[in-house]
């Protein structure tokens, strides 16, 4: 009898203790909207990176057509002391053509609408020594028309490699480094 009534009220409290179907369909639904934004917050940075990478594939596929290339190896091949000698014995339309689109490339990259890692495995190189070469030419253009806009995107977009590369030198040092640490015990 004493365990019949012992029974009698452990059942009677798990009874009491039980969830009910309405709570469980709350709980399911609340687990499964948790689920969704989770599912589409991936979704949405798997579309971005895809969107980035496309966006700087179509950038490398006009660096790398002949009129682009053309352009940039006239630009490049050409011997002039500053910005006067250079009007006096060249056509602006390659200088401009090759600037242009480096400017445009430092605008998407200064709007994080393309990743600097992508911009520096494809351009790094030809974005450095063409600002290297035609940095002073565009700062007498702008002296000279009073417009320091101009190839202000192209330059920030220098400025942002360098930085890059300074840090990657900083990240590869500190690892040789520590290697070298470790390799002393």
């Amino acid at each position: 009898m004493l365990f019949s009534t012992h029974f009698a009220q452990y059942s009677n409290c798990q009874v009491s203790k039980m969830v009910d179907i309405p709570t469980i369909s709350i709980v399911i639904a609340s687990a499964s909207v948790v689920a969704g934004v989770i599912y589409y917050s991936f979704q949405i940075r798997h579309q971005t990176r895809t969107r980035q990478t496309d966006l700087v594939m179509r950038l490398y596929s006009t660096r790398t057509t002949i009129e682009f290339q053309e352009a940039w190896k006239k630009v490049m091949a050409r011997e002039f002391k500053d910005y006067h000698d250079y009007e006096k014995w060249y056509d602006w339309t390659d200088f401009i053509a090759v600037g242009i689109f480096f400017e445009g490339v430092g605008i998407l990259l200064h709007r994080k609408l393309i990743d600097i890692s992508l911009v520096d495995d494809l351009f790094s190189y030809i974005i450095k020594v063409t600002w290297e070469k035609i940095k002073q030419v565009v700062e007498e253009v702008r002296k000279s028309n009073n417009a320091p806009q101009i190839y202000e995107w192209f330059e920030y977009l220098y400025n942002e490699m360098q930085k890059r590369e300074q840090q990657l030198a900083e990240t590869k040092v500190k690892r040789s480094e520590g290697h070298s640490s470790i390799a002393a015990y």
